[in-house]
């Protein structure tokens, strides 16, 4: 899993390419954690995570999501999901993620 980071005026991008699973989860979760510290330090307050190059995702993913979710809000600072789709999609949608993470229009 590769992830790279993007700044624009109102939120910070991860763009995500790769295998999010078992084998990848703690290289997310200890990339999405320092991002936190930055964007806490300079106040911003939203992450768009973006899963156009996401190619396989299993229940690891989903908790590596909701953990990120709870830590990430207690901060202050919403996270947006974008361009999930095929399969990807589905899990988001049946695991309720989109409940608490909306979906941005592509």
């Amino acid at each position: 899993m590769e992830i790279t980071f993007k700044n624009t005026d109102d939120a910070v991008i991860a763009m995500l390419c790769g295998e999010l699973d078992e084998f990848t989860a703690e290289h997310v979760r200890l990339s999405l954690d320092t991002i936190l510290t930055d964007m806490s330090a300079v106040g911003s307050a939203k992450l768009i995570l973006d899963f156009g190059g996401v190619t396989f995702m299993d229940s690891t993913g989903i908790g590596v999501l909701l953990a990120r979710y709870n830590k990430f809000a207690k901060n202050g600072i919403a996270i947006e999901i974008k361009n999930a789709t095929g399969h990807i999609d589905r899990i988001l949608k049946m695991s309720g993620i989109y409940q608490i993470m909306p979906r941005l229009a592509v």
